[in-house]
């Protein structure tokens, strides 16, 4: 509005923006969302005066809902429409370029899902969550690329693009403030290495932050072993490279001074423990340098002792004086007054299928013995020893109802028990095998083992139903008994020689019981069907009577009197101490068995065999294991001939020694054997008088022998983390043996051939042709050679040692169980066979 202009002062007045108040608030554009629902969102209300600040205010609101596309607002005439459009609903996810980690490792750590609303703010934390799964898995270099394939229906398809990246390896470990110790050796008690050309066997090269913090108290525990009482770590620093693709990690550390032992010891409020002599029996004096690791196994042995002796809560405690002016710890091992304590219960749980007195009958403790901790320890063992729970299966200790009881709790976690296994392989002894197997080493939860076993190689087959009963009628005697059919041929041991077979039909039973806690005796029986047999190219008719016999020109002496059909009835009698750690994989602890046969009561053949075997476990620390076995066997027969003398032996009860025995050797490569070597007539004027020098050409046909021994000493080396997860186990060892003692056989020598004449002077056929030493038959014609001319050499009945020393890794390879030998012989005698390399391979399915 204006005044009017009358030559005066005017006044202009601003016109004033009207209110506009909201009529009506309505929503377009939804689908699956009520408009009510929407609406509830805002603070908008009808009535309101509609501001811009107020519809700002009401997008920043749906907006932050994460349930919209887009949104917008408008207003006229104070009616207010919301746009919206809604997010769309997820189709399916899909994973891609993900090889290391499964989809069913990612899908269960991620939030989306089918059927849910997409939202940005979901897929980024679903990207971080997978970033975060390999970055545990040492790939810090990990990407992932999220992407929406837009479907019809307002449906999305997510796609994670996942790069994985290598794994982030540890580049240089760096340790700054050490004097004392080289950098090598330090690493070297660390868990986590270098990245080098070792690195494989040394250890894990990847970078894992839980192994930095172990890996501090690897170096505070190395220092504290050596005196340096005071060692600390003041940082640890891992930096990521700027590829992502290595770490470079740095101790800073502080030595400070190395102390030694003060005055060391025992003080026992235990009437039953003297202080004084507790103290004599300490492995630290005073002056010896401090060593922690030396005080814990002292604090362990104190408490095992006061154990033993029904003191399960009694307590050791290490009572520290340091004295920084001469540098010497002070130590008191404190034992606290304790009551002697009673076993008040034995708790079993877990078991599902195994009955409660499969257990039971393992425990050396029984409600109502007085506690003893190394029988708690032997009982430990033997249920572990049984294979039927968890690995490091421990008994647990809780306090009873009173101060003087105590309970023992097994808390044991199953595990299959039943095995199926088919295997096919290579051997470098047997060519093929295929192997197939059923057992169930705890059927029906009672302990027994059953079981069905079959095998077929290049040389050998057999078959056997077994069955055992460790506790017949609950009485502690086992029970067990076999049926079997085996077949082999000589083949097997030896190439180039005479081939024989031999078919054993048998049943065999046992039984066990124990004499001590450590010690057993097993009676054994078993009733074996033999049949010897030859192959009809080694038979003969020499003098034409029509009747072929086995012929040792042919075949040579020793297999044309294995040869037959036999039935043998043996009695047995075992001994066996085991007081192994652990049956299944032992790191300390002995073996030792003693057997002993006789053959003759019943059947066709006598004979009386006596066996050692002994073996012995030692945890050398840092992870070796170092074994020592020694075994050996006499065998002395009972038969005797039409002249009263006593017969010897037969080829098929000998010892033999070889591979697998004794690695460097062929399989029966060691012992009593005849060599069969070819004559040659080098300058054709019909004399045989050459020994042909080609091995190949040779027959080589080991008898075994009456008396053997063998020992064997070997190392089990460590290895880093990820070579165990890998399977690999490697060794040195050292091999000795010999086989002897065999009655010395007739050996032959030709001069001369043989050929087979089959006409007479005027050139009609024989009607028994007849073996002479010339070529040229009656008639002038040629007869045919049958034999090129020999000679046999008796070698290898000597007591003398063969000494073979090597390395060998057993590998649970992709391919299935592995084990390679690299040896090389010290020792040997005439006639052995040496085998540098030998491996075995096989695989499940």
């Amino acid at each position: 509005m204006h005044a009017q202009d009358d030559g005066t002062d005017t006044v202009r007045l601003r016109e004033v923006p009207q209110q506009v108040t909201v009529q009506s608030i309505s929503v377009a554009g939804a689908q699956r969302l009520e408009p009510q629902t929407i609406l509830s969102y805002i603070k908008m209300r009808v009535g309101d005066v509609y501001t811009a600040a107020a519809a700002d205010a009401a997008l920043k609101d749906l907006y932050a809902t994460e349930l919209f596309t887009d949104v917008k607002i408008r207003e006229q005439d104070g009616n207010v429409v919301i746009q919206v459009v809604e997010n769309p609903i997820i189709n399916r996810i899909i994973l891609e370029g993900n090889k290391r980690l499964k989809d069913d490792k990612i899908f269960p750590e991620i939030k989306l899902a089918p059927r849910q609303i997409y939202t940005r703010s979901k897929v980024r934390a679903d990207v971080n969550r997978i970033i975060e799964l390999y970055k545990r898995q040492g790939r810090f270099a990990a990407s992932v690329e999220p992407k929406a394939v837009t479907l019809d229906q307002n449906r999305v398809d997510i796609i994670f693009e996942i790069k994985e990246g290598p794994k982030s390896k540890v580049r240089q470990i760096n340790i700054i403030g050490n004097e004392k110790f080289a950098d090598a050796d330090l690493r070297g008690a660390m868990l986590t290495k270098q990245t080098g050309f070792l690195s494989f066997i040394q250890g894990s090269t990847s970078y894992d932050p839980d192994k930095l913090a172990f890996d501090q108290q690897k170096l505070r525990q190395f220092y504290l072993t050596e005196g340096y009482a005071d060692f600390r770590v003041v940082s640890a620093i891992a930096e990521l490279t700027p590829d992502k693709k290595d770490f470079i990690i740095t101790y800073v550390v502080e030595e400070g001074d190395r102390y030694k032992f003060g005055d060391v010891k025992v003080d026992s409020e235990i009437r039953d423990f003297d202080s004084e002599r507790l103290t004599s029996q300490l492995a630290m004096h005073q002056g010896d340098w401090y060593n922690a690791k030396q005080v814990e196994d002292t604090i362990e042995g104190l408490a095992e002792t006061i154990g033993a002796f029904g003191y399960a809560f009694a307590n050791v405690e290490p009572d520290y004086m340091r004295n920084k002016d001469d540098l010497t710890m002070g130590l008191t091992f404190r034992i606290a007054n304790a009551p002697r304590v009673y076993v008040e219960r034995i708790d079993i749980n877990g078991n599902t299928l195994t009955q409660d007195k499969v257990i039971r009958r393992e425990f050396r403790l029984t409600e109502g013995d007085a506690f003893n901790s190394l029988q708690v320890k032997r009982s430990t063992a033997r249920i572990n020893s049984l294979g039927y729970f968890q690995e490091n299966f421990e008994v647990e200790q809780e306090p009873g109802s009173a101060p003087d009881r105590v309970k023992l709790i097994a808390n044991v976690e199953e595990k299959p028990s039943g095995e199926l296994q088919l295997s096919a392989g290579f051997s470098s002894t047997e060519s093929f095998i295929l192997q197939g197997s059923i057992q169930q080493r705890n059927f029906r939860g009672r302990g027994q083992t059953v079981g069905l076993s079959a095998s077929l190689s290049g040389y050998s087959r057999s078959a056997q139903i077994s069955f055992t009963e460790p506790y017949i009628f609950d009485h502690n005697i086992a029970f067990g008994a076999d049926i079997y059919r085996r077949d082999y041929s000589n083949d097997y041991y030896n190439n180039n020689s005479a081939t024989y077979e031999t078919t054993t039909n048998g049943v065999s039973f046992r039984l066990g019981s124990p004499l001590s806690e450590y010690t057993t005796a097993l009676i054994r029986y078993s009733l074996n069907l033999e049949d010897v047999s030859i192959s009809g190219d080694y038979y003969s008719d020499f003098d034409g009577d029509g009747n072929y016999t086995c012929e040792p020109l042919f075949a040579g002496r020793y297999l044309c009197d294995a040869i037959g059909k036999r039935t043998i009835s043996t009695l047995g009698l075992s001994l066996v101490y085991d007081n192994l750690d652990n049956r299944l994989r032992p790191t300390r602890g002995n073996r030792a068995t003693a057997n002993l046969d006789m053959a003759g009561l019943g059947g066709s053949v006598s004979y009386l065999r006596g066996r050692l075997d002994a073996s012995k476990y030692y945890n050398v620390g840092s992870g070796f294991i170092f074994s020592l076995q020694a075994q050996g066997g006499y065998i002395h027969s009972l038969d005797t001939g039409g002249d009263g003398t006593t017969e010897d032996v037969r080829l098929t009860d000998r010892f033999f020694l070889g591979e697998p025995q004794m690695r460097g050797f062929d399989a029966q490569g060691i012992g009593p054997r005849i060599v069969r070597k070819p004559l040659r007539d080098l300058d054709s004027d019909g004399v045989y008088e050459t020994v042909s020098t080609d091995r190949s050409g040779w027959s080589d046909d080991a008898l075994g022998g009456r008396a053997y021994y063998m020992a064997r000493g070997e190392l089990e080396i460590p290895l880093s983390a990820g070579a165990r997860e890998l399977g690999l186990k490697p060794s040195i060892f050292v091999d000795v043996g010999a086989v002897f003692g065999l009655k010395t056989p007739e050996t032959q020598s030709v001069i001369s051939p043989l050929y087979l004449e089959s006409v007479d002077v005027e050139g009609n056929a024989l009607d028994t042709p007849v073996y002479t030493n010339s070529a040229t038959a009656p008639d002038g014609s040629s007869n045919s050679l049958v034999i090129s001319p020999f000679v046999e050499e008796y070698v290898g009945n000597t007591a003398k040692p063969r000494v073979s020393v090597g390395v060998g890794v057993n590998w649970n390879s992709p391919f299935g169980p592995l084990r390679i030998d690299f040896s090389k012989i010290l020792l040997k005698q005439e006639g052995d066979d040496p085998k540098a390399f030998s491996f075995n391979i096989g695989t499940q399915f």
